[in-house]
């Protein structure tokens, strides 16, 4: 068998049942019929394993992103400069130092580093709705803590988070709203 190949086939597979078998509606739209940048430029956001991105430092992708959902909205984009005053907060929440802002993103990154830009990039994004499948794999107790401080942060009124975990521990940190256990 080819690494990964069982993998590609099952999520291929998964997203062909959901084409036949209804749709996901998101804020009165179909996300299956949506590309994913428009999911994300209509507030929703999911992750499961980032992909690096030579050459494009994290503080110009997420301005760019930004700024794109800005547009969207209406609303006038901002400049470098008054980026940087709304992104340092959200460094200084996600225990992250400023250097990062130039780092490329994800590449090279440590499972820690990779899930508190995840999370940064949730924040910085406004996200409406965050799903979050497995935050916690791969995560020391100090990370872990961060982490889930920044998606405690997440929740508001306006804001939901659905997140998929296998392991208790993160429920030390986070209070859900609701919670299901599922078993075979």
């Amino acid at each position: 068998m080819v690494p990964g190949k069982a993998h590609s086939q099952r999520f291929s597979l998964a997203i062909h049942i959901m084409k036949l078998g209804g749709s996901v509606i998101f804020k009165g739209e179909n996300l299956l019929d949506m590309e994913p940048e428009d999911r994300s430029l209509s507030g929703l956001l999911s992750f499961e394993s980032p992909v690096e991105i030579p050459g494009v430092s994290n503080i110009d992708f997420l301005n760019m992103a930004y700024n794109a959902r800005r547009r969207k909205l209406g609303i006038p984009e901002l400049g470098p400069i008054e980026f940087y005053a709304y992104l340092f907060p959200k460094l200084e929440l996600m225990n992250m130092t400023s250097d990062f802002r130039n780092r490329n993103v994800s590449e090279g990154f440590s499972g820690g580093e990779r899930k508190r830009n995840e999370i940064l990039q949730l924040e910085v994004l406004e996200a409406d709705l965050s799903v979050l499948d497995e935050i916690d794999s791969g995560l020391d107790a100090d990370a872990l803590q961060d982490v889930a401080k920044a998606v405690n942060g997440l929740l508001t009124p306006k804001k939901s988070v659905l997140m998929v975990t296998h392991y208790r521990r993160l429920l030390e940190f986070i209070q859900p709203s609701y919670g299901y256990t599922l078993s075979r």
